[in-house]
């Protein structure tokens, strides 16, 4: 085998959370580009499916799949659906996440609970029904939860953030030891300063601009710079790399 074909993911299924648009669009596509077929799923279906369009005329494998991570009847349909039409899934990409700033002291219980349910909780239940499922089949794995700069360091204004992507990231550690002896790898990418969807606005700002400029790169991370750990850590080129949390960040 040559050195870069343990970077290939043929005849992988792979589940990408939050797959409609932003990061997890971007890994949908990259993940079929090194040769997995693609679970694309989220709630958003008209977006999902222009995300499978993009992928088949490419030349990769995609299904779009409805999940919503904050919901268990939802997560084990879209598993059930997703091997029916793809077989187990063997790698999963926890990317699905919301934001929600706002100060601590005026934070309400309500968006505080929001965004741990889907940060933490959704996290904690689609890698349960995963590795239930691969426990069950006797298959090894890669589960790649998609974390934050924010969950080692700590910004103003982001604390149901900064704490639901702490979280993750100590998950992410734990179930690397319980899972490894079965085959099932589990990291974490902590993604710095990109530009998406949940955060566009500021980027665009003055304040967002002055803050991208302060970081040694001196701008954001494109989307596809995301692409290559993730490939890393869920493709054989990975297979001794369990329990790390990846900063992706410039070095900011």
């Amino acid at each position: 085998m040559q050195a870069l074909d343990r970077f290939r993911l043929d005849g992988r299924t792979a589940l990408v959370t939050g797959a409609s648009s932003g990061i997890g669009a971007v890994l949908a596509l990259g993940l079929a580009q090194a040769g997995a077929t693609v679970i694309a799923a989220a709630r958003r279906a008209d977006r999902l499916q222009r995300v499978v369009s993009d992928i088949v005329a490419a030349g990769g494998k995609a299904h779009a799949v409805a999940l919503d991570v904050t919901a268990e009847d939802s997560i084990r349909a879209a598993f059930d659906h997703a091997e029916a039409l793809a077989g187990i899934v063997d790698v999963l990409i926890n990317n699905a996440g919301v934001a929600e700033p706002s100060r601590f002291v005026t934070t309400e219980a309500a968006s505080r609970d929001h965004v741990m349910a889907t940060n933490f909780n959704g996290v904690w239940n689609v890698t349960q029904e995963a590795a239930r499922r691969l426990l069950a089949a006797k298959r090894p794995g890669s589960i790649i939860n998609i974390a934050s700069v924010l969950g080692i360091g700590a910004g103003i204004g982001y604390a149901s953030y900064s704490a639901s992507k702490a979280a993750v990231i100590q998950l992410t550690r734990v179930l690397a030891l319980e899972l490894g002896r079965s085959g099932i790898r589990v990291n974490s990418i902590a993604p710095g300063w990109f530009v998406t969807e949940m955060n566009d606005a500021f980027f665009a700002s003055d304040a967002g601009k002055a803050l991208a400029q302060r970081s040694p790169a001196g701008r954001t991370g494109e989307l596809h710079e995301l692409l290559g750990p993730v490939v890393l850590l869920a493709s054989d080129a990975g297979s001794y790399i369990n329990g790390v949390v990846l900063p992706v960040d410039g070095a900011h």
